[in-house]
């Protein structure tokens, strides 16, 4: 008796599988959505990969910087695959459905890779303060194994944040409701179909978004005060062009990343509005991967002058 009613507890509670409804309602917006999110994930692919590829190859780009800079394109190209072949198959398919081990599993990578990226850009931003402002002990400041402990505390330290959601998001019951309102298996999502009080998973990700969102920008915030303080004290011209352009590009990926996760995370579940909740999370999964790239080197002259020399047509002297 005992053990069929465990069994039974586990059903109501774990689902076998998930139906992912997305915008099954709307098949015209539905293959819109199918044509920009392959898109996407195509562009997303070939200009992080193009990252990673000519930051490893030319010597010129061995700098710390690019160093964060190519573990940001890995994070988007895991990012996106772990979200987007998902999204698309359920776009071309009838039968929009997810395993119960797959929603998990996708729920733990997506919450770790999006919590790693809010920490690696704010030591980007630490990066771009030191160059800064601490020009002549800039290369003690950002050494190799300093920039190698605080890309692996970021990493570290978002996926540990995971856990914990994961976790305490997917022992929710949900009483065999297994409907999920949204492309994939995300949190505010996931609350909505718990057949029990929530409030305490809902104040619980309310403060690690606090922590892991709000924090890092605070930080980040505070870097370029004393960034543009710095940049006021450059007599040239010449000198702050050069300085503003090594961090518009930080700042515009920043803007574009922070300010749609945080519309999505830092508000009750309960308000989470239907279409803009889903709208705003295809942004920041399947767009903002795709712009980074293009962000951090469609003016940048340095990277152009790499990549020209790893495909061989320029001199390397």
């Amino acid at each position: 008796m005992k053990s069929d009613a465990s069994w039974e507890h586990f059903n109501q509670s774990y689902p076998g599988e998930f139906i992912l409804l997305g915008v099954a309602d709307r098949p015209r917006l539905e293959m819109l959505l199918s044509a920009i999110v392959l898109l996407c994930y195509v562009m997303t692919l070939l200009g992080n990969t193009t990252i990673i590829v000519v930051s490893r190859l030319d010597p010129h780009l061995h700098t710390p910087m690019y160093f964060f800079l190519s573990n940001l394109s890995f994070l988007d190209l895991c990012y996106t695959s772990s979200l987007g072949p998902q999204m698309l198959a359920n776009f071309w398919r009838r039968r929009k459905t997810i395993t119960y081990v797959a929603c998990a599993v996708q729920l733990f990578i997506s919450l770790g890779l999006g919590s790693t990226e809010c920490l690696l850009l704010a030591a980007m931003a630490y990066d771009r303060y030191a160059a800064i402002c601490q020009p002549l002990h800039y290369t003690a400041i950002m050494s190799h194994s300093i920039c190698f402990k605080m890309a692996a505390v970021s990493w570290v330290s978002g996926f540990s944040q995971s856990i914990v959601q994961t976790a305490m998001t997917l022992k929710l019951p949900s009483c065999g409701q297994n409907r999920v309102d949204h492309f994939f298996c995300e949190v505010p999502a996931l609350l909505k179909l718990a057949c029990v009080d929530t409030s305490v998973n809902e104040a619980v990700l309310f403060s690690s978004s606090v922590l892991i969102l709000l924090l890092p920008l605070s930080l980040i915030i505070l870097s370029y005060c004393y960034i543009t303080a710095a940049v006021f004290r450059i007599r040239s011209a010449k000198g702050r062009r050069k300085a503003f352009n090594t961090c518009a590009s930080h700042l515009t990926v920043v803007s574009l990343f922070y300010g749609s996760a945080i519309f999505s995370y830092l508000q009750p579940p309960s308000n989470y509005s239907r279409d803009q909740g889903k709208m705003m999370s295809l942004f920041y999964t399947m767009v903002a991967p795709m712009l980074n790239p293009l962000i951090y080197t469609l003016r940048n002259k340095e990277f152009h002058r790499a990549l020209s020399r790893v495909m061989g047509r320029e001199p390397t002297a």
